[in-house]
């Protein structure tokens, strides 16, 4: 099954015991191995940061022209759930992964959240078995084989923001506004963007929606220095 699996991500692990790692369910980890820290997570944890820098870097590298706008919108794309989840399916993940019955109650073959892990973790355990040049092989067949510009806008920053925060679990975005400002005909609207109830970005414009643009843009930009 192990070699399937090889086949499809073509690449062939030294170390098989990493790759079962990759494919193991937090909870077969636990109903099976009763040992949490025997899942895939701890790779997951690893493979995102793989994935992001080699994306960065050949956007970087192969589309000087573009700004960071448009370099952020795009690698939100690439690494975004729904992406890898399509990937994931492409090779067959699911029926490979290694399940407890909780898991497999679930639907955990299908789940898309689980599914777009085991990529990330697949990435960083080759990384660990075969170097660099492992990773970016699975990375450069995968994910940098379709990069397509054509449907990028410059201003669609609330979408660039979404799709960035939709790589972890569990956040939630909202705008709010707070402050309005000039004559009727004239009126200015400033808006703050919150990040699990915390501001990560205010904007003014006027219109409601270029207000909630400006926020998410700077949003962005703030979440770029924090990394």
């Amino acid at each position: 099954m192990l070699e399937q699996l090889e086949q499809a991500i073509g690449y062939s692990f030294q170390d098989k015991g990493l790759l079962e790692t990759a494919l193991c369910h937090s909870s077969y980890a636990n109903e099976t191995l009763h040992d949490s820290l025997k899942s895939y997570e701890r790779l997951e944890f690893l493979g995102d940061s793989i994935l992001g820098f080699v994306v960065a870097e050949y956007l970087y590298q192969n589309y000087p022209e573009k700004p960071e706008g448009q370099l952020t919108r795009l690698r939100a794309e690439l690494v975004c759930e729904t992406n890898l989840a399509k990937i994931a399916a492409k090779i067959g993940i699911g029926e490979h992964l290694k399940l407890g019955h909780g898991g497999e109650q679930d639907g955990g073959r299908h789940r898309a959240s689980i599914i777009a892990d085991v990529v990330e973790s697949i990435i960083a355990a080759s990384y660990l078995d075969g170097g660099e040049q492992a990773a970016r092989g699975i990375i450069n067949r995968f994910v940098l084989s379709e990069v397509s510009f054509d449907a990028i806008r410059d201003d669609d920053y609330k979408t660039a923001l979404q799709e960035i925060i939709q790589r972890k679990k569990n956040q939630s975005v909202s705008y709010r506004l707070i402050g309005e400002k000039g004559p009727d005909h004239q009126k200015v609207f400033c808006i703050e963007v919150l990040l699990n109830g915390q501001t990560i970005g205010t904007g003014e414009g006027t219109s409601k929606k270029r207000a909630e643009q400006s926020a998410a843009q700077a949003a962005i930009a703030y979440l770029n220095k924090a990394k």
